[in-house]
Parts: C-alpha cells; structure tokens; sequence
C-alpha cells in the first residue's frame, strides 16, 4: 500500500486544527481562576447558538422571509416544542417532528 502524502498531511493538520480549538482553551482556563459574572454570561451562550441556528432554519429559506402560511417547517415546530417541553423524551420529541413535518409536507404539497 502506497501513502499518498499530500493527503497523510491533510488529515494531520485537519486533526491538529481540531485538537487545538479544544485543548488551549482547557490548558489556558486552568490555569486562572474565571469570574463568577464570565460563567454566568458563559451559560447562555448554548441557548443563543441554537436559537440562532433553529430561528433561521424556521423562517429563513433561500435568504428570504418565508410567509407564515407557506412554511410547513414553523407549524411543524409547534407540537415539536410543545412535546419537549411537556415530555421532557428527546426520542418523543424526534418522532413528533418528524410525523409533523411529514403530514404538513403532504397537505401543502
């Protein structure tokens, strides 16, 4: 078996970007001792990146608006949240979004 090396390269230097963004900040945070505020502003970062993520996928398509009647993915969203908020099952969660999204995609074709 012959090693090509251009790609042995790419796939070090793809695991060392990936090491690093995880490693230095563990090495550098502890070492120091982080302010109360920092952790407390830190918690919100997850819920902010994934309401982010959710709200454009939810009203977003092809950079545009799209119209509240014509968006079978926002509808689909409402027994979805409604469900995880009550069940609290990610896997009940999953599959009432999924059959959601499937009879909404049928009925608006």
């Amino acid at each position: 078996m012959e090693v090509r090396w251009d790609v042995f390269w790419i796939i070090m230097g793809s695991a060392l970007l990936t090491f690093i963004p995880r490693v230095l900040p563990l090495m550098l945070f502890s070492k120091i001792q982080i302010p109360m505020w920092l952790l407390r502003w830190l918690e919100y970062v997850p819920v902010a990146v994934m309401a982010a993520l959710i709200g454009q996928e939810l009203f977003m398509a092809d950079n545009q608006w799209v119209p509240i009647t014509h968006n079978p993915a926002l509808w689909a969203a409402l027994p979805t949240i409604a469900v995880a908020i009550w069940t609290r099952s990610l896997l009940g969660t999953v599959l009432v979004g999924i059959v959601a999204m499937m009879i909404l995609r049928y009925l608006m074709g």
